[in-house]
């Protein structure tokens, strides 16, 4: 269930870009988004490593930051709600070749009997609080024909 983070950097031709919106991140990035916000795209899959289950996150867009204190991220939808905390404390945006554009990976805990409620659950919205700001993301669903 887990995802590729090799691609979220955009391809070469978008280098000299320097006006960074929403669509060309999802047009740059080959995974699916799972949310978009104004000017951050998220990325997001389970992964699961030595019985341990990870709700794994990269945000592709303007966000920059440092993190001491870890970060919580938040689900709600029709009759759910589910809150997740980061498994690192520590974590910051790195830079991408693409100008203004930044990439933050952050690693969330999940318990194996919220990832069946989560997968069922018609989300509405995630939002992600770092440090004393908080970023709303609704649900990505694809708006074109062209599905991969």
């Amino acid at each position: 269930m887990g995802f590729s983070l090799s691609k979220l950097f955009g391809n070469k031709t978008s280098t000299l870009q320097t006006n960074d919106n929403v669509e060309a991140i999802i047009r740059d990035v080959e995974n699916k988004p799972f949310g978009v916000a104004d000017t951050n795209v998220l990325f997001a899959g389970l992964n699961e490593l030595g019985g341990y289950f990870f709700f794994q996150t990269v945000i592709v867009g303007q966000l920059k930051v440092k993190v001491k204190n870890g970060a919580t991220l938040l689900f709600k939808g029709e009759n759910f709600e589910l809150e997740l905390k980061s498994d690192m404390p520590e974590f910051e945006s790195e830079g991408s070749p693409i100008k203004e554009r930044q990439v933050t990976k952050i690693d969330f805990q999940i318990e194996e009997s919220d990832i069946e409620k989560l997968e069922k659950a018609a989300l509405k919205s995630i939002e992600i609080n770092l440090k004393k700001q908080s970023i709303l993301f609704t649900k990505y669903t694809v708006v074109s024909e062209e599905e991969e």
